[in-house]
């Protein structure tokens, strides 16, 4: 037997018991493995489905381009399709995702473009709206958008469900997976709760993200958002595909934690993935062990192979830099404003001068201080920058603030650690915000983390 191109093997992976990392922990708990799919993810199978309904559908023409904001895997799994079928490809990617999955696309002849992570959705600058845009400009193209098209959680409801079922005969009582375009917990939970209404449906989030939130309340919170550094899973919108009535219940995960795991199921399991799989099993332990009966059968769906993260997640240097190690205990945004618990927020308005604001960083003895108009915050001014206009223009003074200032300082939560924090100080965000349970808005500076750090 043998198969007419690589994407007719896509499909039928295995499940395998998980034995050391679970142990004490009740249940029968079973991984499935995407990794086993030709571009080594289970987006080859949205991909495919994506592709070939858009073909029926005659969105896909001949000789045609096929775009997508995506964070590597599903591009591989286009790229895949568009070999396959005779398409070229132009992908457009966060600067948060590894060289690998950069790498890997271009090897496999799509065009690659890099956009910044830290900005919002609707930024003309995300791989979102990149991708949007390339769509209108390049004729005979056709736009993935994996978030909202629902073929994506039809390929998960077609495949990867009925194969679960069949693997577990119709044992499986819960099921868990990474949240981030939704396709797969949903097409997966669609199927499986059509079989048998009890099966439970555990979603995996990342701090950072909306996803827990919005299930729990109903409220999108934009307070919840803040840069992590997991792939694939969470998100800052609401794609369609997520549909929360078949999610019964989310559990988030900290990159450290994730990262950890990863590398245990490497270790201690043999089974090379990537990082939201270590997410993925984290949050299922968590879920199993308040939850789960000894006749319980639960299946983690893992996403995709390790050589994805060999830079990061498997690189020792790389998460010794992150702190992610088992000994380290790192502190968090909470702990530093708790040692910080005399500090107010020193703010200024944006009707004030220039002059005024240099004033009060003098008396108040700080480097860097936030703009408001009201409530809410609009910018930030650093001294140095006062410094460097003044030497430009002596009447700078007499300037309003609002005229000169920079970007808001960015927000980050309470659980972020100081590897993260670390990281998100550069030579733009001089200092970092952050609301405590009650809402009030802390600052944390390059000082504090240095002290955090030494002192910790």
């Amino acid at each position: 037997m043998y198969y007419n191109s690589i994407i007719e093997t896509i499909g039928n992976t295995p499940l395998v018991k998980l034995n050391e990392v679970s142990k004490g922990v009740p249940g029968n708990l079973l991984v499935k493995l995407e990794y086993f799919n030709p571009g080594n993810s289970m987006k080859d199978r949205m991909a495919i489905k994506i592709i070939e309904d858009a073909e029926r559908e005659g969105v896909l023409k001949p000789g045609g381009t096929i775009i997508e904001g995506t964070s590597g895997n599903t591009g591989m799994g286009l790229a895949l399709g568009a070999i396959a079928k005779g398409y070229k490809c132009i992908f457009t990617l966060a600067d948060k995702q590894s060289r690998e999955k950069i790498d890997v696309l271009r090897a496999m002849g799509a065009e690659v473009i890099v956009c910044p992570t830290n900005v919002p959705a609707d930024d003309p600058k995300s791989y979102y709206s990149v991708a949007q845009k390339l769509h209108k400009e390049i004729p005979n193209s056709f736009y993935v958008n994996q978030y909202d098209n629902m073929s994506n959680t039809m390929a998960h409801y077609e495949s990867t469900g009925p194969e679960i079922w069949q693997d577990t005969d119709g044992k499986i009582t819960h099921f868990v997976a990474g949240v981030g375009t939704g396709g797969s917990i949903c097409g997966v939970s669609k199927y499986l709760k059509e079989r048998n209404t009890r099966i439970k449906s555990v979603g995996i989030d990342s701090y950072g993200s909306v996803f827990k939130k919005y299930k729990e309340t109903g409220e999108f919170d934009e307070k919840e958002i803040y840069p992590y550094l997991t792939e694939g899973i969470g998100e800052d919108i609401l794609p369609k595909n997520v549909n929360f009535d078949l999610i019964d219940h989310f559990v988030k995960v900290t990159d450290k934690d994730a990262a950890i795991m990863t590398r245990k199921l490497a270790g201690k399991e043999g089974l090379f993935v990537g990082w939201s799989s270590g997410s993925a099993v984290y949050g299922a332990l968590e879920y199993a062990k308040k939850h789960l009966k000894e006749n319980d059968t639960m299946v983690i769906l893992l996403p995709d192979h390790g050589t994805r993260y060999l830079g990061k997640v498997f690189n020792d240097t790389w998460m010794n830099d992150h702190g992610f190690t088992e000994k380290t205990e790192l502190a968090t945004a909470k702990d530093i404003i708790e040692w910080k618990s005399n500090d107010r927020l020193v703010a200024i308005n944006v009707d004030m001068l220039v002059g005024e604001v240099i004033k009060i960083l003098n008396k108040e003895g700080i480097s860097q201080i936030p703009v408001m108009d009201g409530q809410e915050i609009v910018g930030s001014i650093t001294d140095s920058k006062l410094l460097r206009l003044l030497i430009d223009d002596r009447t700078t003074s007499d300037e309003k603030i609002i005229n000169v200032m920079d970007k808001p300082l960015q927000f980050v939560g309470l659980d972020n650690t100081l590897d993260v924090l670390s990281s998100l100080i550069d030579r733009e965000n001089k200092a970092l915000l952050v609301r405590d349970e009650q809402k009030q808005i802390h600052i944390i500076t390059q000082h504090d983390i240095l002290m955090a750090m030494t002192n910790h």
